[in-house]
């Protein structure tokens, strides 16, 4: 009689490990999907910047022709952004194509606040039509890319706390989930968003 308590008890424990297990892993594929969608939501208002600053420059163009190399600077920079962002998309838990992106976004940044900065030496540019509705539309996504950086550094953080608890680690190692890079700027003259005054 005792061998058979001592083989339930035993099947028993076996039972709870695989519930645990099963259920931690299914709560974490979860939060990485959800930390994924957060980054899809980057991706669309990264695109939509990617799309505005070449319009921008190409208006600009006229008013700042000898300024060519800080016209160059915010092309080359968006490019490399642009490049960065593909791979982010690719695979949003690939923590070193992260720090690439926000390593290109803070480029393309201080590359945008130069041409804001030149720009404003150029009263005709400002009073340009096309260049004051490019500048509001790059504001308002602007905007919905830091709401969104937001929502997904949230999501990575819930994600990478699941994984760190006890008993959770133990899983999340065993079942390959590795830490979440967060979308965030470190240096603080780099946390702005350009400056557009128009």
């Amino acid at each position: 009689m005792i061998p058979w308590i001592i083989l339930g008890v035993f099947v028993a424990i076996i039972v709870i490990i695989g519930l645990l297990a099963m259920g931690t892993y299914n709560s974490l594929v979860e939060l990485r999907n959800r930390y994924k969608n957060g980054f899809a939501q980057i991706d669309v208002q990264l695109k939509r910047r990617y799309d505005l600053i070449p319009n921008l420059v190409e208006t600009a163009k006229a008013y700042l022709s000898h300024e060519r190399t800080t016209l160059e600077a915010v092309i080359a920079a968006r490019n490399q952004a642009q490049s960065a962002s593909q791979k982010v998309a690719g695979d949003p838990t690939n923590a070193s194509a992260m720090k690439s992106l926000i390593g290109a976004e803070t480029a393309l940044t201080g590359a945008m606040g130069r041409f804001f900065a030149l720009s404003e030496s150029y009263p005709d540019l400002k009073g340009n039509q096309n260049m004051m509705q490019l500048t509001e539309e790059l504001t308002s996504t602007e905007n919905k890319i830091s709401f969104a950086r937001q929502a997904y550094n949230d999501g990575v953080m819930v994600y990478n706390t699941k994984r760190e608890v006890f008993p959770s680690n133990i899983f999340a190692n065993l079942f390959g989930f590795t830490a979440a890079e967060m979308f965030e700027i470190t240096n603080v003259a780099e946390r702005e968003a350009p400056k557009v005054k128009f």
